[in-house]
């Protein structure tokens, strides 16, 4: 992947998406699809900050520069021709990073590349508001991996070692951004399913103050001999099939990373939708 031309100063107007743009330059070699969507979020969020000011106009217009030649580069690649496939790999690396830091986390293994990853998290959920409203589920997943990720920092700042698992956290307090938390690098290698300190079938199923665990943590409840079969008539729509579709894309992203419980639970959901026209 060619390097992309530098971007000006950011104007202190666009503060609050410097995370987002230094999580686009860190992937731009791992993951250039996670890297041109960083890049995309960072775009829109600052053109409805300030499109109009000379410093922010220029550093729009390079950063259009940069997305369009990330675009250039990626060709054909569907992560970024067709949005579907796009979310679904930004979710799934994003679920990645989540699942990462939540081992360690309920390991008692506080580090800094576990912060990290927490926090890139959170930003990589932000950036899923590309496409559209985000579900509930991946709302609570940001307010916790942002959570975990300050408390943690301040913890080891202070001297103080964290508890483990979700333990304090507050459902109605928002938390603040920490430049500290997001400015530690990340791990050298991406998290890996065949990782000794990744095993989502290790982890426990629990919830707390609404944040659950997500897909892919522990195994599916229902089994593909649970799934109701048809009967009678089933007519589909084609919002249907669509849903139906992005499951199966769904699924597949999820099996690149060896996620085999998230791409079994996606690919009922689609088996159920197609033989019982419900969700």
């Amino acid at each position: 992947m060619a390097a992309l031309a530098p971007l000006p100063p950011l104007p202190p107007q666009f503060k609050s998406i410097q995370h987002h743009l230094r999580t686009a330059q860190e992937h731009d070699k791992r993951d250039p699809v996670v890297a041109y969507y960083c890049r995309l979020y960072a775009m829109q969020t600052g053109m409805k900050i300030d499109s109009k000011t000379p410093e922010c106009r220029k550093f729009l217009s390079k950063l259009m520069d940069q997305l369009e030649a990330l675009k250039k580069q990626l060709g054909d690649n569907e992560a970024v021709t067709q949005e579907i496939v796009g979310s679904a790999h930004l979710e799934n690396y994003a679920l990645k990073m989540f699942l990462y830091a939540d081992n360690e986390d309920r390991a008692g293994r506080f580090h800094k590349n576990m912060i990290k990853s927490f926090y890139t998290a959170s930003l990589l959920i932000d950036v899923i508001t590309v496409f559209g409203e985000l579900t509930d589920e991946n709302v609570k997943h940001r307010k916790y991996a942002r959570w975990k990720a300050t408390y943690i920092h301040n913890c080891l700042k202070n001297g103080e070692t964290p508890q483990a698992g979700p333990v304090g956290i507050e459902e109605d307090n928002d938390v603040e951004e920490n430049e500290d938390a997001g400015a530690t690098s990340l791990p050298t290698q991406p998290p890996q399913p065949s990782s000794s300190t990744y095993d989502p079938g290790n982890m426990p199923s629990s919830s707390y103050t609404g944040i659950q665990i997500p897909p892919g943590a522990h195994a599916p409840a229902n089994t593909p001999a649970e799934v109701p079969h048809s009967t009678g008539d089933i007519r589909l729509t084609p919002e249907d099939f669509a849903r139906a579709q992005k499951y199966c894309k769904y699924a597949g992203s999820a099996l690149q990373y060896e996620d085999v419980s998230t791409a079994v639970q996606n690919l009922q959901k689609a088996l159920k939708l197609l033989t019982t026209g419900r969700e």
